[in-house]
């Protein structure tokens, strides 16, 4: 065997007994120079048994043909040293060396192997960080090629008849939009279907075509048709249309707005900015509120005693129907209040929660007359008023103007005793405080019913009961 020199730790080799001392007769097989193992600090020989063995890299060493060289003086083991079992300690300067692995002899692991599994090492190393990678990523992404959102469980369109929902499905079909046309204007509105395939609106909403225009209306169902008008009031603002076909759709049920009071739910339908088919809701705000409806340029204006809602109502909801909790209409919707114009719809602006609807039963009468007749009666008392006055009340003219008497000789007023000068301060037990009140109060009522009024003459307070009259009919002007 060459001379190598190779570091080695005892404690691989079961062989090595504990050392006692310099032991004879023992050093390299072929008869050179004995081995020499290196540790960090003095060198040293180990001391082996008789007889052939195994080194940690396979060489093989035979009966020891002599006696070893002269080991160096030391200090005795220590006992029980770590590694190599009791009473055996490595010389003094240091720990037991570890092998180092030598692939010269071709013994050890081949550079070839040992870069090949370096190469698979980093593969898997590259795989594992790539798939760890893919469930951070992933899941900071929110990524998750499984996932799936539950399918909601089935339901129903089905609602009771009394909600909202119910109330809209029963009155909508009866709803219509209107669309208007006339010389070199134009415009939109709303109307309901009643009894006989007539259709109710507003005056200022078909006015423009009184003259020769077209007037179109569009059913729920999404059919249409060309109309006529029947007769138009523009006093009450209310209007009459035929149309040529309704297409099966019902009509609507009448209800009786002096039943309804402040608080009570309604629910506002028609075509706002020309969106057919909306359903607004809220309540009646007030009752017998004084508004002025009419053309938007102020043409056949009416003093309405309306009916006020906060149901959302904007420009093309005019003649659409005003119901209540039972699907009646109990008015029409015919004007909002605003916070002033320069909008970009046409220089009208939206609801602010204040609008305005005829009451029905004034609706019916007026709508009765311009089937029957063509044209309706505008109810009267036979009184100028007196303007000037800034008391309570409303007072009766006391003198004439422009030939026209305070009081019309042989009229309601007249017969029931009113006299210039008197002072009305209720009607039916409501309070008028000014000549709009006391006029949409008598509009609101028939020619024919007899109304209680309450007034003041030279400091006392007196009441007669005045049978409404009515001014003489407009000649009929069916288009």
């Amino acid at each position: 065997m060459t001379d190598d020199t190779r570091s080695f730790d005892a404690s691989d080799r079961p062989e090595f007994l504990p050392a006692e001392g310099p032991r004879p007769g023992w050093g390299n097989p072929a008869g050179g120079p004995a081995p020499q193992y290196r540790r960090p600090g003095p060198e040293f020989t180990p001391h082996h048994t008789t007889g052939p063995y195994q080194d940690p890299f396979g060489d093989q060493y035979g009966q020891p043909p002599g006696p070893p060289p002269t080991q160096p003086a030391g200090p005795p083991p220590p006992v029980n040293a770590y590694g190599m079992g009791p009473s055996w300690a490595p010389p003094p300067g240091g720990a037991p060396p570890q092998p180092s692995r030598d692939t010269r002899d071709g013994k050890g692991p081949r550079t070839g192997l040992m870069a090949f599994l370096a190469v698979l090492i980093a593969l898997v190393a590259g795989a594992a960080g790539s798939y760890g990678t893919y469930l951070l990523s992933g899941s900071s992404a929110g990524l998750d090629p499984n996932y799936v959102i539950p399918s909601a469980p089935a339901g129903t369109t089905a609602r009771p008849p009394e909600s909202v929902a119910g109330v809209a499905s029963k009155v909508l079909p009866s709803v219509v939009s209107l669309e208007v046309r006339g010389g070199s204007e134009s415009g939109t509105g709303s109307g309901f279907l009643i009894k006989g395939g007539y259709i109710v609106t507003n005056n200022h909403v078909v006015a423009v075509a009184s003259t020769g225009g077209e007037i179109r209306i569009k059913f729920s169902n999404r059919k249409s048709t060309t109309a006529r008008i029947v007769g138009r009031d523009p006093n009450s603002d209310i209007a009459v249309v035929k149309p040529e076909e309704t297409f099966g759709s019902p009509e609507v049920a009448l209800g009786n707005s002096d039943s309804m009071v402040v608080g009570d739910p309604v629910i506002a339908i028609g075509s706002p900015l020309g969106l057919t088919g909306t359903v607004t809701t809220g309540i009646v705000s007030s009752l017998n509120r004084p508004v002025e409806a009419g053309g938007e340029s102020g043409r056949d204006s009416a003093l309405i005693n309306a009916i006020q809602t906060d149901a959302a109502i904007n420009p093309g909801n005019s003649g659409g129907p005003l119901v209540n909790a039972r699907g009646e209409v109990i008015g029409v919707n015919s004007a909002i209040a605003t916070l002033g114009s320069g909008s970009s719809l046409g220089g009208q602006t939206g609801s602010i929660g204040l609008g305005f609807a005829i009451p029905v039963n004034q609706v019916r009468r007026i709508a009765e007359e311009l089937i029957t007749t063509g044209s309706a009666r505008t109810s009267r008392i036979g009184i100028s008023i007196d303007q000037q006055y800034q008391g309570q009340g409303v007072r009766i003219a006391a003198q004439a103007e422009r030939g026209v008497e305070p009081v019309t000789p042989d009229g309601p007023a007249d017969k029931a005793g009113l006299r210039p000068g008197d002072v009305i301060l209720e009607v039916d037990g409501q309070p008028v405080s000014d000549s709009r009140e006391l006029i949409v109060t008598i509009r609101s009522k028939a020619p024919g019913d007899q109304v209680v009024f309450k007034y003041q003459r030279a400091g006392s307070d007196r009441t007669t009961t005045v049978t409404i009259g009515a001014a003489p009919a407009p000649s009929a002007q069916p288009s």
